[in-house]
């Protein structure tokens, strides 16, 4: 029989799987981040036992694609019948040029803009 903290190890990676239909990578990083909790835990004699004993979470290689020079351009020059469809345009590319978060451009307000060390905005 299973401790009870590795059974809720492999309690919390099916919830996360099946309930909340997380993807393999993220499921593995998020328990691997609890396991370093737990590992400081175990190290201050705040548990006695490992709960991961017996359990392998392993990440899938992802192949990822990204915008090449041409695509990127093509959007630049794209015009659109919609003028919110062109901000959405500007937007994703102030976004691919900054190497911002979309959630960061979103949370963007004008007080956050300052001058650099050239002077300009």
């Amino acid at each position: 029989m299973l401790p009870i903290y590795t059974s809720f190890i492999s309690d919390l990676d099916f919830y996360l799987r099946s309930d909340k239909s997380c993807a393999n990578n993220y499921v593995v990083k998020n328990i691997k981040n609890l396991g370093k909790i737990i590992h400081i835990c175990l190290a201050n004699g705040w548990m006695v036992t490992d709960p991961f004993l017996g359990y392998k979470g392993k990440s899938k290689n992802v192949d990822r694609y990204y915008i090449d020079k041409e695509e990127l351009q093509r959007i630049t020059v794209k015009q659109f019948i919609s003028e919110r469809l062109g901000e959405v345009r500007d937007v994703f590319l102030f976004c691919c040029f900054t190497g911002l978060a979309y959630v960061d451009v979103f949370k963007l307000r004008v007080e956050h803009i300052s001058k650099g060390n050239d002077g300009e905005r």
